[in-house]
């Protein structure tokens, strides 16, 4: 669930985080509902945009797609549905309180969550892919099947929501001190919020992180040895994938962990820097969620096949792009392993 959604809760001073009055949050507050609903709404119209433009591609060739096209489609919708919560949140943040009832509380967290960790699954799902096609590929390439496709997707998807239930089920409109409406758990449901914590650092982030290093570090030294034009190109795409999920992902995390320490007092409670932790938490989960908006760049567009896929579909409706000619995105032909390699990475 959102982390935006205790701004303006009393909770912690409840808990005994300090003894100064909520007041001297107002400056956060304020910050947070100008900071966050601009770029929640900039971030829902880029990634509606992106994914929106790659649900189309696929679908549109559906009856080419391999179990790669599938995985992007379904890395797509999970963003999708991530963005499609956040004009809610935007308005959350904008006016203070939660407007919209307690029903759409349940639904709006549950499906934040299961757009974010799915859209996670399904990049450890595409780096375990490209892992055993490049390093095992010819004990491996008979299972990539429309089938194995369709049974990972199912996979991922009901992992997705079994790990966002408590969200689905146990938050709600809650109300503060200064009768104000919330979206959030409840007093007595806040084992949860330490499972979210847990479940976003270790689901979220540490495991995957191991996934892509463990992964990529065999990967690499195996396309260096390639005799393909392509390489260099795809180790660079390979050290952005990582860094942009590491660079975006891990300040929001580590924010989110101080707070929770702070909270327990295992660390300094001093009003200043509980103030600067909480502000670190808005600021990064802001940058966080634009995550969604470059996996369409990272994971589609910097592929040649999808390029001309889309520009194919563009030229129909964009007459600025019309006479753009094909041969731009038309790449050489490379032999045995290399080809398929080539092919995986540059779509």
């Amino acid at each position: 669930m959102s982390e935006q959604t205790t701004l303006y809760s009393y909770e912690d001073y409840e808990n005994g985080i300090g003894d100064y009055a909520p007041t001297n949050f107002s400056d956060v507050q304020v910050f947070s509902q100008v900071f966050l609903s601009t770029l929640y709404s900039l971030v829902f119209a880029l990634g509606f945009i992106g994914n929106g433009l790659v649900v189309y591609v696929v679908v549109k060739y559906r009856n080419q797609s391999n179990l790669t096209d599938i995985c992007l489609f379904n890395l797509a919708l999970s963003d999708l549905l991530f963005v499609f919560t956040l004009p809610f949140y935007s308005h959350y943040a904008r006016v203070g309180q939660w407007t919209f009832g307690d029903f759409m509380c349940h639904l709006l967290s549950g499906s934040h969550q299961t757009g974010f960790f799915s859209s996670i699954f399904f990049m450890v799902v595409m780096t375990l892919d490209r892992y055993v096609i490049i390093v095992h590929s010819h004990r491996v390439a008979r299972y990539r099947t429309m089938r194995a496709a369709i049974i990972l997707t199912v996979l991922v998807w009901t992992l997705s929501l079994f790990v966002s239930l408590p969200d689905f089920i146990f938050t709600q409109e809650t109300k503060d001190e200064s009768q104000k409406f919330g979206c959030n758990y409840p007093e007595e449901k806040k084992v949860w919020k330490h499972y979210n914590l847990f479940t976003t650092n270790v689901l979220g982030l540490v495991i995957p992180m191991l996934v892509m290093v463990g992964c990529y570090s065999r990967i690499i030294p195996t396309l260096v040895n390639m005799r393909t034009a392509k390489k260099h190109r795809i180790v660079k795409l390979i050290i952005c994938i990582v860094v942009a999920f590491f660079l975006l992902w891990a300040p929001y995390n580590i924010s989110r962990f101080l707070k929770f320490l702070q909270e327990k007092g295992k660390i300094l409670r001093d009003p200043i820097w509980y103030k600067n932790v909480r502000l670190s938490v808005v600021v990064t989960e802001a940058f966080a969620y634009t995550h969604c908006c470059l996996n369409p760049i990272i994971y589609a567009f910097v592929g040649q096949k999808f390029m001309r896929r889309a520009l194919k579909l563009l030229k129909n409706f964009v007459p600025g792009i019309r006479n753009l000619p094909d041969s731009s995105f038309r790449r050489s032909s490379v032999i045995s392993k290399s080809s398929e390699v080539t092919s995986t990475y540059i779509m």
